[in-house]
């Protein structure tokens, strides 16, 4: 399979883990299992960091891979930089992001996709909107340099819709 065939099949799993599904720590414990499965070759590192807004930080939340930074400052390191800029940030190499925050010596180049809450005209429902608040980040690292690109970015930003809160 190509890549764009495997994203089409991991959106097309995750559609059916989340559907009715209100365990949001589950969920996104299950999501990036099946990202980490789906891509073994490429994905070294893939998880979630969750907005504390009242520190001002990401925390991390469910992964898989090698341990993790805790806390990420807004506007720091590529997540930060994400949430901040409201942004999705495709880093061909980290080495070269300033500002870099290095959980891992291992990692080379990143995806880093803010995630929005949803709200529709009735202030609850799907989908989200880049105006409403980003209640996280979806972060994937791996061992090689520019491993990430444009299909990936986009495949990334569908995904994270279907995680949005309603």
């Amino acid at each position: 399979m190509n890549k764009e065939e495997r994203y089409s099949l991991l959106y097309r799993q995750i559609e059916s883990l989340v559907d009715g599904e209100e365990n949001r720590v589950g969920v996104l414990a299950n999501v990036s299992a099946a990202m980490k499965e789906m891509f073994p070759e490429a994905y070294f590192w893939v998880g979630f960091y969750l907005v504390d807004e009242t520190a001002r930080v990401l925390r991390l939340g469910p992964f898989q891979g090698s341990v993790a930074c805790y806390t990420i400052p807004y506007g720091k390191g590529v997540c930060g930089s994400a949430w901040a800029q409201r942004q999705s940030l495709v880093v061909p190499d980290v080495e070269a992001f300033p500002g870099h925050i290095a959980c891992s010596s291992l990692s080379r180049s990143e995806i880093v996709v803010p995630m929005f809450v949803a709200q529709g005209n009735d202030g609850l429902s799907c989908p989200p909107s880049e105006e409403q608040p980003v209640w996280g980040v979806l972060d994937i690292d791996s061992t090689e340099l520019s491993t990430f690109d444009d299909t990936d970015r986009q495949w990334l930003e569908r995904i994270v819709k279907l995680l949005a809160p309603c």
